[in-house]
C-alpha cells in the first residue's frame, strides 16, 4: 500500500486558501494525489482535504507539519496531518446480534478496512469464539442494571488499555453513559435503523411491517451524550413492498445497517469524515 500524508482542514473562507496550500506542498516537492474542498456558503466555512505522496516530500510528517503551521496560523485553521503509515487502533462493542461484528471482522481480514482491530466488549459472551478465531481479544463486561457506572467503568478501562483510537458499536444494545460519549468524542461510531423516533423499542421491523412502511434504511453516525443525534456520517435505504413479510425486513435491514457502518467506519479511518457542528462534511 502506498505511503501518503493526510491534510485536513477547516478554517474561515476566504480567497487564496487553495492557492497558499498547494503552493506550500509544491514548494517541498509533494505530489497531491487527491484533493478534495468544500465551501458552505451559510456559514462561511472553508473545508480542505488533502493526499499526498508521502516519498515526494522527502521529510516526516512532523516535518511538514512544523512547515505548515505558520500558513494555519495565518487562516486560523483547525487542521491535522496524518501519517498513514500509522494505523488506527480499533475496539469494536457488540451485543447479541452479530451482523455488523462479523462483517466488519471479515473486512478487516481482507484488507478493506486499513486499521488495526485490538479487541472487542460485549456485554455478553455470545461472540467469544468469532472473535477469537481472528486472534482479537474478547472482553466479557456485563452491564449490571443496578450498578451501570461500575460496569462502564470497567469498559473504559479495557477502551484505554487497548489505546484505541476509535470504538465502534457494532449493534452494542446498551446506552454509553454521558462521561464516555465526551471522552471519546468524535471516536465513536455507531449504527441505527432508519425508524427512530417513530418506531422504538423492541422489533422496530415488525412495528414498521404493520404500518406498511415502504423504505427501511441504517443511519451511521457519531455518538454525543444525545441518544442517536450525533453527526451522521452515512445512511442508506432499501426499498420494500406490501409483498415482503416481517422476516424479509429484518433481513433488508440487517444488510443496509453492515453496509453503511462498514462504510462510515472506512471514511472515518480515511479522514473523509470532517465534523461541523452537528453535522459533517464527508469528501466520500
Amino acid at each position: 500500500m502506498s505511503h501518503y500524508y493526510r491534510l485536513v482542514v477547516s478554517c474561515p473562507d476566504r480567497v487564496g486558501i487553495v492557492a497558499r496550500v498547494s503552493s506550500f506542498i509544491a514548494q517541498q516537492g509533494g505530489s497531491i494525489t487527491e484533493a478534495s474542498q468544500h465551501s458552505d456558503l451559510e456559514t462561511g466555512c472553508f473545508f480542505m482535504r488533502y493526499e499526498i505522496l508521502a516519498d515526494s516530500v522527502g521529510m516526516s510528517a512532523e516535518a511538514l507539519s512544523a512547515a505548515f503551521e505558520p500558513i494555519a496560523s495565518e487562516f486560523n485553521m483547525q487542521w491535522s496531518l496524518v501519517d498513514t503509515q500509522q494505523r488506527r487502533r480499533v475496539v469494536l462493542m457488540v451485543s447479541r446480534e452479530s451482523h455488523c461484528l462479523v462483517d466488519l471482522l471479515y473486512r478487516w481480514q481482507a484488507g478493506e478496512l486499513d486499521c488495526d482491530i485490538v479487541g472487542v466488549i460485549s456485554n455478553h459472551d455470545d461472540m467469544r469464539s468469532l472473535t477469537e478465531w481472528y486472534g482479537i481479544p474478547y472482553h466479557h463486561v456485563p452491564v449490571d442494571p443496578d450498578n451501570k457506572q461500575a460496569s462502564f467503568a470497567k469498559v473504559q478501562a479495557e477502551i484505554d488499555s487497548a489505546r484505541a483510537d476509535c470504538v465502534v458499536l457494532a449493534r452494542y444494545m446498551q446506552i454509553l453513559p454521558p462521561e464516555l460519549c465526551a471522552r471519546y468524542a468524535g471516536r465513536v461510531i455507531n449504527i441505527h435503523h432508519s425508524f427512530l423516533p417513530s418506531f422504538a423499542g423492541a422489533k422496530p421491523y415488525h412495528q414498521a411491517y404493520q404500518r406498511g412502511v415502504k423504505l427501511i434504511g441504517a443511519t451511521c453516525h457519531y455518538v454525543t451524550e444525545e441518544l442517536d443525534a450525533g453527526p451522521i456520517i452515512e445512511q442508506d435505504i432499501h426499498r420494500v413492498s406490501h409483498c415482503h413479510t416481517p422476516t424479509d425486513l429484518v433481513r433488508f435491514g440487517r444488510d443496509v445497517e453492515k453496509a453503511v457502518l462498514a462504510r462510515g467506519l472506512r471514511w472515518h479511518l480515511e479522514d473523509r469524515v470532517l465534523v461541523h457542528g452537528n453535522k459533517t462534511v464527508v469528501f466520500s
